[in-house]
């Protein structure tokens, strides 16, 4: 058995605990601040919702309620979305961007925004793509991610900061990852061994490291958890272990962390069902997370004021509820107040905040529910 740290968490060595990182897949479909993009199985991209920077990649800055096509003809293979930027990864690696770039989230080596698919400069291949909030990292196939954007809080990993770079930097450190995640201004990552690394900020102690303090370079997670899959949202992250327990940390105003309670917490702490739920996959907003079973059953928790926790209600979780309409997912992915979920058949769904039409049922209503994407 091992013993227990002050905090109550494992401290036995990471070394001695056995964990398959789950790999960093590109992603089919991806949630942005207040807008939604799905790739196709033939490799298109189709996006809706908010487009005020370009981020549906059709060629205007219209907001659109249903999906419509990102102009260019690329066949992607996999998509991610930040708060009004999107990105798109080729078979052979090659990234592309689109949308708001006044930070350089694009990679293209400016600062003007685009509404069409721009290249990534540099010439960098990637197997993974994950947008932050106005940043965007990149994944190669040695492990090794590189980070473009906003970078005020040192969520690039260069050990710098700076209101804006468009150069596509590596992360400092010699830090070898196997899944790298943006959230809103810090960045995480995972090593093949399982242990999360986080850097960027850290006012609400999203950085797991104990502290609320900054910083610019990858630095390990407090706790002694080996983790097989990690999640970066906007005030706070999350990560599974090898059996399934779910664990939060950092701001936990509208009960994000799903502890039961609403107090922050600076290191992993465990989801309050933990004990009664595997989880296989889990996905964070800006103030609410969600987690996925093998049976494919989605459970949410944190801010609801839109309906993003999915159960019918608007009433905030502290811990998790099931989504109702009874589906079977096979994925997740949360935006800033919506969210939404492949079914194993293929069928994606959103419920939450619809505003700017991100839910893609051909209306601005918010649902409490699942909704079908049209």
């Amino acid at each position: 058995m091992a013993c227990k740290g002050h905090d109550g968490l494992p401290t036995q060595p990471l070394t001695t605990i056995p964990v398959t990182v789950v790999a960093q897949a590109p992603a089919q479909f991806a949630t942005g601040g207040s807008h939604t993009c799905r790739l196709t199985p033939a490799g298109a991209v189709y996006c809706w919702g908010n487009n005020a920077s370009g981020q549906l990649g059709d060629g205007t800055t219209v907001s659109r309620l249903t999906a419509v096509p990102v102009a260019g003809g690329l066949v992607f293979t996999g998509v991610t979305a930040g708060d009004s930027h999107s990105c798109g990864l080729t078979a052979s690696g090659a990234a592309y961007c689109w949308g708001e770039n006044s930070s350089g989230q694009l990679g293209d080596g400016t600062t003007t925004s685009r509404a069409t698919p721009t290249p990534v400069a540099g010439g960098q291949l990637f197997v993974s793509l994950s947008a932050g909030y106005y940043h965007t990292c990149g994944l190669t196939s040695t492990g090794i991610a590189y980070c473009w954007g906003y970078d005020g809080s040192g969520q690039l990993g260069d050990g710098t900061t700076s209101a804006a770079s468009s150069n596509v930097t590596p992360i400092q450190g010699s830090v070898v990852l196997a899944t790298v995640a943006g959230g809103y201004w810090h960045t995480c990552g995972l090593t093949s061994h399982g242990i999360a690394q986080c850097w960027g900020n850290n006012n609400w102690g999203q950085l797991g490291d104990s502290t609320r303090t900054a910083h610019g370079i990858a630095a390990p997670v407090g706790g002694g958890i080996a983790f097989a899959q990690l999640a970066a949202g906007g005030r706070h992250s999350c990560g599974l272990n090898a059996g399934g327990a779910a664990f939060c940390w950092g701001w936990n105003g509208f009960g994000a962390l799903g502890t039961g309670t609403t107090t922050t917490q600076v290191t992993p702490t465990p989801v309050a069902a933990s004990g009664a739920l595997v989880f296989v996959g889990i996905a964070t907003g800006f103030y609410h997370t969600c987690a996925l079973t093998a049976g494919g059953a989605a459970y949410c928790w944190g801010f609801n004021v839109n309906g993003q926790v999915g159960d019918g209600t608007t009433t905030n979780r502290t811990t998790p509820v099931r989504v109702a309409a009874g589906l079977a997912f096979a994925s997740l992915a949360l935006g800033e107040d919506h969210s939404c979920g492949m079914t194993q058949a293929g069928d994606l769904y959103c419920w939450g905040s619809n505003a700017s039409g991100q839910l893609g049922d051909g209306t601005t209503i918010d649902r409490a529910v699942a909704t079908a994407v049209r």
